[in-house]
């Protein structure tokens, strides 16, 4: 059975840092895809940042050079540090592991429960 646990969001003014972490019981990072996955109110579902076999597979545009993925293997916990955050930012972030093609949410079997990330100006 794996679950994925993620923890760390909370609410920061603009320019600030979060670091949010994925606790994945069950499953092995090195396998397949993990990464986040981020909506907003009123907008679809989009990829933040992933990993492939646990090496560095993607990042959205949006958040090149500001947000960075991770993983502990040891603790089977990805991280994604993130930096100069902005109101743009602002979403349920979710942890979403499993898939092979990786690149649509919908092809994930494995989501965590989600954590709020607000961004304040």
């Amino acid at each position: 059975q794996v679950q994925l646990a993620e923890s760390g969001g909370g609410s920061v003014q603009a320019g600030g840092s979060l670091r949010l972490s994925c606790a994945a019981s069950g499953y092995t990072p090195r396998r397949g895809c993990i990464g986040w996955f981020r909506q907003a109110p009123g907008k679809e579902r989009e990829g933040v940042a992933r990993l492939r076999s646990g090496v560095f597979d993607f990042y959205a545009d949006s958040v090149k050079g500001r947000f960075t993925i991770s993983q502990d293997i040891a603790k089977s916990t990805v991280y994604l540090q993130m930096d100069s955050l902005k109101p743009e930012d602002t979403a349920m972030y979710y942890c979403a592991a499993g898939s092979t093609t990786c690149a649509l949410w919908s092809e994930y079997p494995y989501w965590g429960q989600g954590t709020q990330v607000t961004v304040s100006s």
